[in-house]
């Protein structure tokens, strides 16, 4: 038997520790570039979704507040019946006869006025409009059959400026007006032209909105200021929300009422009937219909509960936003009613999806909280709507499938793609509302569309460098970011390739890019892929070389033989 120097053998075996370790490493990665399904299945097994589900973008507790339905029993359908024989008719006389007079007292109050006053009645005309026409509007309700019940103690001008009512449910809230002591009121410029009760509005000397002015918004708030600090006004009556709900919960409040600063009354209103014929919302009876079912009822309750004075702090004087929340969360607290953030831009995108034969509801997404979290338009919002129409414009319930979203995308249903699914399905219910698919295209699609990003989707595609991408560089990128072997994508080649001239050159890869935003995960998809892929590797390559050093220490422990060699060197020295 042959023997050999130390140094011979920590030599050889120091060789043999680094010739494995390069063998087996690139063992490794000819297995994993052999195999890149197995790499993509690591991806989606170990990625989680880009954002956390935020408690800001849960679907509020009352799915849409802008519907009201009216179920009659056959008993009922009797009961209004008989009242619609005998009692109807007197109402109607009664009703007249005190519109007649009210309408003449209201014109004698506002003679020689113009319809915007800037400067607020005094002497005999403030009288007339507290006293003479407070009480003939106690009787126009009363004719109509309401017995209204006050609960605490209105607040004097001084103390309170501005009265907030709420919620606003109805046409017959106006009740409010009377009881209140008939402050102004805000209204639309509309009103003052309708018979009859237009002069009424005009003793009044509401706070007139023009819809057609475009500084409207900021000439109310500015007139709702000069009135609620200046102390020769009467107190501004204002109905915070903007647009009447069916008054299970309590939407939006508009800042425009907090801009002043100064303190408010709150008053609540409630009709507490068996039968609710007085809800007047944008799905629902009209309001001839309602005006006929209430007055056909015996009675129809109302009460009218004024809240302590709300005084602001000083945060709250700064920041009308963070004012209102404040205000609407203690009457809703006194109310029993949960909040929302539906406004009236909601009830816009409500019209608008029965108008695309959507249901109507589908439109409802909390517009003005959306978009103030994503920075998104009305506009851009109403434009997504049609788009997320002409998607589920097939489907039942207004809502989007995977085959849909599928069909949509011109690609078939992958493991990438139910991912892609997953991450606009917030609910996980297997569906995508429109309020998913906004939040959706806001929030994973947009940032990816980023011009850094779409470049390197391009160079990625791009696999010869010529800068323009072919068929068949497309199909095979894509068959293996989506791990569809037999994937074709001819016709999502042809609309991007804008000049019919067989190759997607980078201006037409951007701008379809841009405007199909919902493509952007797609085309990162394999980016991400290859990412974790050289991740994995290197990690796996750094455990790799652990667990050799490990292995050859134990075989044969090179510090130790070291250790012998430099020791033996210096005996033989």
């Amino acid at each position: 038997m042959e023997f050999y120097p130390n140094w011979c053998v920590a030599g050889v075996l120091a060789h043999f520790r680094i010739s494995l370790h390069l063998t087996l490493s690139c063992g490794f990665r000819a297995l994993h570039l052999s195999h890149p399904s197995s790499s993509a299945n690591k991806v989606q097994q170990q990625r989680v979704p880009p954002l956390p589900r935020q408690k800001s973008f849960i679907p509020p507790q009352i799915p849409n507040p802008f519907v009201h339905e009216i179920n009659l029993s056959p008993l009922t359908k009797l009961k209004m019946l008989l009242c619609g024989l005998f009692i109807l008719p007197l109402r109607i006389i009664l009703f007249m006869i005190v519109l007649l007079v009210s309408w003449l007292v209201a014109a004698i109050a506002t003679c020689c006025c113009p319809e915007r006053n800037e400067k607020p009645f005094n002497g005999w005309r403030r009288k007339v409009t507290q006293s003479l026409i407070s009480t003939l509007g106690r009787l126009l309700f009363f004719s109509m059959g309401f017995h209204v019940r006050v609960e605490g103690k209105p607040a004097s001008p001084a103390d309170a400026p501005i009265l907030l009512v709420a919620p606003h449910s109805s046409f017959f809230d106006a009740i409010a007006v009377i009881v209140s002591g008939m402050p102004s009121s805000v209204s639309r410029e509309e009103n003052i032209s309708v018979p009859l009760f237009g002069r009424i509005l005009r003793a009044l000397q509401p706070v007139l909105v023009s819809r057609a002015d475009p500084d409207s918004r900021k000439n109310t708030i500015d007139e709702i200021k000069k009135r609620a600090t200046s102390g020769d006004w009467p107190q501004v009556l204002i109905f915070p929300e903007g647009t009447c709900t069916n008054h299970t919960c309590l939407i939006s409040f508009k800042p425009g009422a907090f801009h002043p600063g100064v303190a408010v009354q709150p008053i609540l209103l409630k009709y507490p009937n068996t039968l609710d014929t007085v809800t007047w919302t944008w799905q629902g009876y009209t309001v001839e219909k309602l005006l006929l079912l209430t007055l056909c009822q015996i009675w129809t309750n109302v009460t009218v509960e004024f809240l302590p004075v709300y005084v602001p702090s000083e945060d709250e004087k700064k920041d009308p936003f963070l004012y209102a929340h404040n205000v609407r969360h203690t009457m809703a607290q006194a109310l029993g009613l949960p909040v929302t953030d539906h406004t009236y831009e909601d009830c816009r995108l409500m019209m608008t999806a029965g108008e695309l034969t959507l249901p109507m509801e589908t439109g409802l997404v909390e517009f003005t909280k959306i978009s103030k979290k994503l920075n998104l338009k009305w506009d851009n919002i109403r434009k997504q709507l049609e788009i997320f129409a002409s998607i589920a414009g097939s489907c039942k319930g207004g809502r989007i499938g995977i085959e849909e979203f599928a069909r949509h995308l011109k690609l078939p249903v992958s493991d990438v793609l139910q991912e892609l699914f997953s991450l606009f399905d917030r609910n996980k219910d297997g569906t995508i509302d429109f309020r998913e698919y906004v939040i959706g295209m806001a929030i994973l699609c947009n940032p990816a569309n980023t011009e850094e990003t779409i470049k390197m989707a391009f160079k990625l595609f791009d696999v010869d460098e010529d800068e323009s991408i072919t068929e068949v560089e497309f199909s095979s990128l894509l068959q293996s970011s989506l791990g569809v072997p037999d994937l074709d994508v001819s016709k999502l080649f042809r609309d991007m390739d804008a000049d019919n001239s067989g190759k997607i050159s980078y201006e037409e890869f951007r701008n379809f890019s841009l405007n199909h935003p919902e493509y952007a995960k797609l085309f990162t998809t394999y980016l991400e892929h290859q990412r974790y892929y050289v991740y994995m590797l290197e990690k796996e390559e750094e455990e790799d070389c652990v667990m050799f050093q490990s292995a050859a220490n134990i075989i044969c422990p090179i510090d130790n033989e070291e250790e012998k060699i430099t020791i033996s060197d210096k005996k033989e020295d």
